[in-house]
C-alpha cells in the first residue's frame, strides 16, 4: 500500500504593515516643514495664504492654521519728532539771546568798558552786570548826568526783534548806609534799579510792560565782602533778558 506523501505546508508569513503610519505621519510633517520654510523664506501674505490652504488640506481640521490675518501693528508715535521742535524752538530763541550778547560786547568794547560791564549767558537768561560806580555816586540813587548816555546806549540795545521780559535788579556791599534819604541798603539797590528802569522804559520804543526792578541789598553778593575791590564787585545793577523757551521747549510766560 502505498504512502501516501503529505503535502509540505509552505507557511506564509505575515508581513507587520504598521510602520507604515508613523512614517506616512513623518513624511507629512517633512512636507509640511518644508512648505513653511519656504513660505517664510520671503514675507509675502500670498504666501501665507497659500501655507494655510495647503495646512487645511493636509490636517483636514476645517480652517488653516494661518488662515487667521496677520495682526496689524499700531504705529507709535514717534516722540522724537516733537522733542526735535521743542529742541529746535529752545536753540533758536538761544541763537537770538546770543546776537543781544554780541551786540552788547560791542558797544562794551567800543567804549572801553570792559571793567564796568559785563556780559553772561545763565540758565535764566542774557545777564548783563554794570559797575555801580558807572551809574551812582557813593550811597545815591540818581544816575550821574555824564553816564546817562550810557543808560540810553543800553535802551536802544534791549529794543528787541522779539520782546521779552527784563528784569532789573540792585545790589549792594555789606557796609550799613543810614541817611536822611536811604535807611537800609535793600531800599537803596531797590531804588537803584528803578532809576536805571526810568531811563530804560523812557525810550518809546521798548514797552514798559515788559519790564520789572527788584533790589536785594547786601543779600546776593557774587564774592565775599572781605576786601574793597570785593565790595566794589558787589556794588552793581544787573539786567536779565529772559528766554522766550526753556531747555525742554516750555514757553516762558510772564510774571
Amino acid at each position: 500500500m502505498a504512502k501516501k506523501r503529505k503535502k509540505k505546508k509552505h507557511e506564509v508569513e505575515h508581513i507587520n504593515e504598521s510602520w507604515l503610519l508613523p512614517y506616512a505621519d513623518l513624511l507629512t510633517l517633512l512636507l509640511a516643514l518644508f512648505i513653511v520654510l519656504f513660505a517664510t523664506s520671503s514675507v509675502d501674505e500670498g504666501r501665507f495664504a497659500e501655507v494655510s490652504k495647503v495646512f487645511s488640506e493636509i490636517f483636514e481640521s476645517g480652517s488653516g492654521i494661518m488662515s487667521e490675518s496677520a495682526p496689524t501693528t499700531t504705529p507709535v508715535p514717534d516722540d522724537s519728532v516733537g522733542e526735535q521742535d521743542e529742541n529746535s524752538s529752545y536753540i533758536e530763541d538761544q541763537q537770538s539771546l546770543g546776537e543781544t550778547q554780541d551786540d552788547l560786547d560791542e558797544y562794551i568794547a567800543v567804549n572801553e568798558l570792559e571793567n564796568q560791564f559785563d556780559t553772561e549767558m545763565t540758565s535764566e537768561g542774557l545777564l548783563l552786570t554794570i559797575r555801580d560806580s558807572v551809574l551812582f555816586k557813593s550811597g545815591e540813587a540818581t544816575i550821574t548826568p555824564e553816564y546817562k548816555r550810557l543808560a540810553n546806549d543800553i535802551s536802544g540795545l534791549l529794543t528787541l526783534d522779539r520782546p521779552r521780559q527784563v528784569v532789573i535788579t540792585g545790589h549792594t556791599d555789606d557796609i550799613p548806609i543810614n541817611n536822611a534819604e536811604y535807611s537800609s541798603n535793600w531800599e537803596l539797590s531797590v531804588m537803584r534799579a528803578v532809576e536805571f528802569l526810568k531811563i530804560i522804559v523812557a525810550d518809546n520804543e521798548v514797552d514798559p510792560n515788559l519790564f520789572s526792578a527788584k533790589g536785594y541789598g547786601e543779600y546776593k553778593p557774587i564774592v565775599p565782602n572781605d576786601t574793597i575791590e570785593n565790595r566794589s564787585k558787589n556794588r552793581r545793577v544787573e539786567v536779565l533778558i529772559q528766554p522766550l523757551v526753556l531747555k525742554d521747549g516750555t514757553p516762558v510766560t510772564a510774571q
